[in-house]
């Protein structure tokens, strides 16, 4: 059902995100990111220690495709 929408203001709308007024049957941000980590990757907190003699982080990646975003704008 139509609505009337008075005076918007739109302080940020981030990379990923969506702004949109008016009748919408469905709307979905997509993003898509490949992220690698190694040991010792993504800790968080007080006083961490990581000790690693030899880290070394293999990512074989044989089909070369990922998903994709095409089609999502």
């Amino acid at each position: 059902m139509p609505a009337f929408v008075g005076a918007v203001k739109v302080f940020s709308v981030a990379s990923s995100g969506i702004f949109h007024i008016g009748d919408a049957y469905a709307m979905a941000p997509t993003s898509s990111a490949k992220t690698y980590a190694g040991g010792g990757s993504f800790n968080t907190g007080d006083g961490i220690r990581v000790n690693l003699q030899s880290s070394v982080t293999y990512v074989p990646d044989p089909d070369v495709i990922d998903t994709s975003n095409i089609g999502n704008a």
